[in-house]
């Protein structure tokens, strides 16, 4: 039976969502292309009408993960991002939350490509908090915004190592009070 073009790119969102998912929760090596499949509702077989490989799917969940959080960051709403960037539900819901903070140590071992495409959605994210960082010069926002991104994705991550919630929280609510004072 012939798969219509639509099935085809309904059956590909599947598998880039879940592999998203996935690669958030457990990391780029604890994910076979089986489970992907399998949390996509799909068979094993179909991946390679899809992808060639999995570093291939590595690079397309990280692409999709950047298109869909394109515009996230406004002027009108940095505060609250930032706010919302550092709680506990985005510690606590790793598979749904930022690729950097849940993948950024494994994705410095990635493939270039797979580095290229964080690369490129860091660059978009600098550009996007830029304008309503503090400065009085497009350098100085910059690096602000630099600064603010490192120390919200920095804070998630340590809040997510340490076994101890009081800890955590305490990292999550330093992070966001460094924010306010900037």
């Amino acid at each position: 039976m012939k798969v219509s073009r639509e099935q085809v790119a309904e059956n590909r969102q599947r598998i880039l969502d879940a592999a998203a998912r996935l690669f958030r929760e457990r990391g780029f090596e604890s994910v076979t292309v089986a489970e992907v499949m399998s949390a996509a509702g799909l068979t094993h077989g179909g991946f390679y009408g899809h992808f060639d490989s999995k570093e291939a799917l590595i690079d397309a969940a990280m692409a999709h993960l950047t298109s869909s959080q394109r515009g996230r960051v406004t002027l009108a709403n940095a505060g609250r991002y930032a706010d919302t960037y550092l709680s506990r539900q985005h510690r606590d819901n790793v598979g749904s939350g930022c690729q950097f903070a849940a993948l950024g140590t494994e994705a410095a071992r990635a493939s270039k490509e797979v580095r290229h495409t964080l690369t490129e959605s860091l660059r978009r994210q600098i550009e996007a908090l830029s304008a309503s960082s503090p400065g009085a010069t497009q350098q100085e926002r910059r690096r602000a915004a630099m600064a603010s991104l490192a120390t919200m994705m920095g804070g998630v991550m340590l809040a997510r190592l340490v076994d101890d919630d009081s800890l955590s929280d305490e990292v999550l609510a330093a992070a966001r009070e460094s924010l306010r004072l900037t």
